[in-house]
């Protein structure tokens, strides 16, 4: 069975349903939050608090509609008692050291919070029979990167070579593990988990502070008047809007509670080929969309750790399957930036500009 083509999140499916989110005060777990309360979802967080000033979850106020508790996936004992007392249907797990460069300077704390956060999580679902579907985040970058020019598929070798891009490999073979021991697909009818992974692309979109990624800092280099530099400009990622890959991990969880361990395994979530683009091409066409110049200055040799040159993601699984597909150009996405940021400078009701960018997502047509 596959999922309605073009079809948006079902409000239908999610009215009601008591979801339990990891990583829900990050920029990806923010829009999620708001975009579960806008579904009708009864939606409880678990993370640490906002680690950016300003913070996207603090500005479009997402815990007005939801049950936030903060705490660290470290912390087992926290988590599973507030995953017991949550008893939900839905998992989804986000919770993340999400950046590189931290990565190196703190690998240590980077596994323990992607492998031991996940083995955490994954230990107190199976002790909540309510749970019925659990969808754990990982990354693009958990692939064993060849500088291909084709994309990854879901079967193809996991590596990693920074402490960040290793983790989510680690994180992918945890929960392969705890399908296959705890949550094995012939005694479905006994533990009642459907259990997947999903891997995303280089997402973007308004909200996003954090340090070392290529918005924020435009966006700080914008807002102080001071030069950019852009220590790899000619590295290709796989670049769409957060509402993309979200909407996916949607689809998904509604996918293995409905149909079961039919769509347990991993799952891709990459933009259409044309929206690959190098970190320079990406930065030129923000700097076009803003209303005021900005210095951006090229790096003629990538600067410090190694990152990868060439990444992108084959999704045909998860189009094939789940009738999912990218619904934003790049130069959509590049656009609701510049807007999203444009009504924060003017003091505006940012819940209601982010809310506003997820109903007009859902209404496009691509």
């Amino acid at each position: 069975m596959v999922i309605a083509e073009g079809a948006v999140p079902s409000e239908r499916f999610w009215a009601g349903r008591k979801v339990f989110l990891t990583g829900h005060t990050g920029f990806k777990g923010t829009w999620l939050s708001l975009w579960l309360q806008r579904l009708g979802a009864k939606v409880t967080g678990y993370a640490l608090e906002p680690d950016s000033t300003p913070a996207m979850f603090s500005l479009t106020r997402a815990a007005d509609g939801m049950d936030s508790r903060i705490g660290d996936v470290r912390d087992a004992a926290q988590l599973s008692a507030v995953l017991a007392a949550a008893a939900p249907d839905v998992v989804i797990h986000m919770a993340a050291q999400p950046l590189v460069r931290k990565s190196y300077a703190d690998p240590v704390g980077t596994y323990a919070t992607n492998v031991m956060g996940t083995v955490h999580l994954l230990e107190a679902v199976r002790h909540v029979p309510s749970v019925r579907a659990v969808v754990v985040v990982t990354s693009d970058k958990c692939y064993e990167n060849r500088e291909w020019l084709w994309g990854y598929r879901e079967d193809d070798a996991l590596g990693g070579f920074d402490p960040y891009s290793n983790s989510k490999a680690c994180t992918e073979l945890v929960a392969a593990c705890y399908r296959d021991s705890f949550f094995p697909i012939g005694r479905h009818t006994e533990h009642g988990v459907a259990m997947a992974s999903a891997r995303a692309g280089n997402v973007i979109g308004g909200g996003d502070w954090s340090n070392d990624r290529l918005i924020p800092d435009f966006l700080r280099a914008a807002h102080h008047r001071q030069p950019l530099e852009l220590r790899n400009p000619s590295a290709v990622r796989p670049w769409q809007h957060v509402l993309e890959p979200l909407a996916g991990y949607l689809r998904l969880a509604q996918g293995l509670v409905e149909q079961g361990v039919a769509l347990s395994g991993a799952w891709n979530f990459g933009p259409s080929d044309q929206d690959v683009q190098s970190v320079g091409d990406v930065v030129r066409q923000l700097a076009t969309s803003w209303p005021e110049p900005v210095d951006c200055r090229f790096a003629t040799e990538a600067g410090g750790p190694h990152e990868a040159g060439m990444l992108r993601l084959d999704s045909s699984k998860a189009r094939s399957l789940l009738g999912w597909h990218p619904r934003w150009p790049l130069a959509q996405t590049i656009s609701s930036i510049a807007g999203w940021h444009a009504a924060h400078h003017r003091g505006e009701n940012m819940r209601s500009m982010t809310e506003g960018q997820i109903a007009s997502y859902c209404a496009s047509v691509r």
